[in-house]
């Protein structure tokens, strides 16, 4: 296949032609049109869940049920209630020979996204990028495809009762060949955001000649401190590691001080017949009811062991006590760091941010999770009146 560059591009301008509150209704009517839609989307959901085996760690991420469809067209809506991001004054200021400068957000204009099996980032990402003012190229895994072509389909429709291009947002084919194009496209992707597991986000920053932000890959931790409130670790270590094991910002691995250890028992009793402990295997992203555990001497191996084996996603401590959380909070390099709280909380809607597009690990342009700001670059804007640079 071959990218349709210009029509791409041609949507892309349109859309930037569209007023803030246009985009808001042909988001709203999209969250409409993908609840009307459950029936269709449950369909091609189950031709996709008939092709994976129930014990695939990428099962649970697939499998969408009506609440699941409902919660993504609520996320929807809620990305049409937020205020646009474009035409933000960012800095303003009048130099002393009279030329006046602004800086100000603006759309990137085409953005591709890569993902496997996770048919929710289908409309997370369209409505997140259309609210941005850019058009999306989205290429999904085969494992969802059937799933992510229904979900297009019906966004396709309202862009098309709209009167906008159906380019606006373009579904490549789940192949290997439509990759290797996507990632060599410089002449029309403005930028590249790989969401998945560590393999996929490897590949496309090794073989990428486009920008790309990293998002995705969460090697997480926990450390419960001597000063821990035992009661409250063994709440926080069960909310992080089971309310959905196969996300990214679900706990892989439990640091102990080695005084809390004759507690251990009380600690895991939660979890302990859903998960199978693991001891000298660290640095992992499980994505499945396994867990890593680890016995530390101080919270300064704690804090080298995270800096050492973490992917720079979401880490967290337990401890009442404060010198020993804001050196934790301080020192370990994450992008999202907790005290007293689980890490199932990274999450742009948990933050505020609406949908998000992908939770970024690495430091370039974004940090933690992505949302409207994050995929908005910026323009200056200079206005003279004749002056001439000496």
């Amino acid at each position: 296949m071959e990218f349709d560059s210009a029509a791409i591009k041609s949507a892309a301008r349109q859309l930037s032609r569209l007023s803030a509150q246009e985009t808001d209704i042909i988001l709203a009517d999209m969250a409409d049109a993908l609840e009307a839609s459950i029936p269709a989307v449950m369909s091609a959901n189950e031709a996709d869940l008939s092709r994976m085996d129930p014990a695939n760690p990428k099962y649970d991420r697939l499998q969408l049920t009506p609440e699941r469809i409902r919660a993504i067209a609520a996320d929807c809506r809620n990305v049409s209630r937020l205020p646009s991001p474009l035409g933000q004054e960012l800095m303003h200021r009048t130099m002393p020979n009279g030329l006046d400068i602004t800086r100000i957000s603006v759309a990137f204009g085409v953005i591709g996204v890569i993902y496997e099996a996770r048919p929710n980032v289908t409309m997370d990402v369209t409505s997140l990028c259309l609210k941005a003012g850019s058009a999306v190229v989205l290429k999904g895994g085969k494992d969802a495809d059937d799933t992510n072509r229904a979900i297009t389909q019906v966004i396709h429709s309202v862009l098309c009762n709209h009167g906008l291009s159906s380019d606006t947002v373009t579904l490549l084919p789940a192949t290997r060949e439509a990759t290797a194009q996507l990632l060599e496209a410089r002449d029309l992707v403005d930028l590249l955001i790989p969401r998945g597991s560590a393999d996929l986000i490897n590949y496309v920053r090794e073989n990428a000649t486009v920008p790309v932000i990293e998002t995705g890959a969460g090697v997480v931790h926990c450390y419960i401190d001597q000063d821990a409130d035992l009661q409250m670790a063994a709440r926080i270590v069960q909310n992080a590691k089971c309310r959905r094991v196969s996300v990214c910002n679900a706990l892989d691995c439990l640091l102990v001080h080695r005084s809390v250890e004759p507690h251990l028992d009380q600690i895991l009793s939660p979890v302990k017949d859903r998960v199978c402990i693991h001891y000298g295997e660290y640095g992992r992203e499980w994505l499945s009811y396994n867990m890593s555990v680890k016995i530390v001497d101080s919270i300064d191996e704690a804090i080298q062991h995270i800096n050492t084996y973490g992917s720079g996603h979401s880490e967290a401590i337990v401890t009442d006590n404060q010198d020993a959380a804001a050196r934790f909070l301080r020192e370990v390099d994450a992008a999202c760091v907790y005290h007293n709280a689980p890490t199932s909380f990274t999450d742009g809607a948990q933050f505020g941010l609406g949908s998000e597009i992908g939770i970024s690990t690495q430091k370039l342009h974004a940090r933690g999770p992505m949302a409207l700001q994050e995929i908005t670059t910026y323009k200056w804007i200079i206005k003279g009146a004749g002056q001439i640079r000496c």
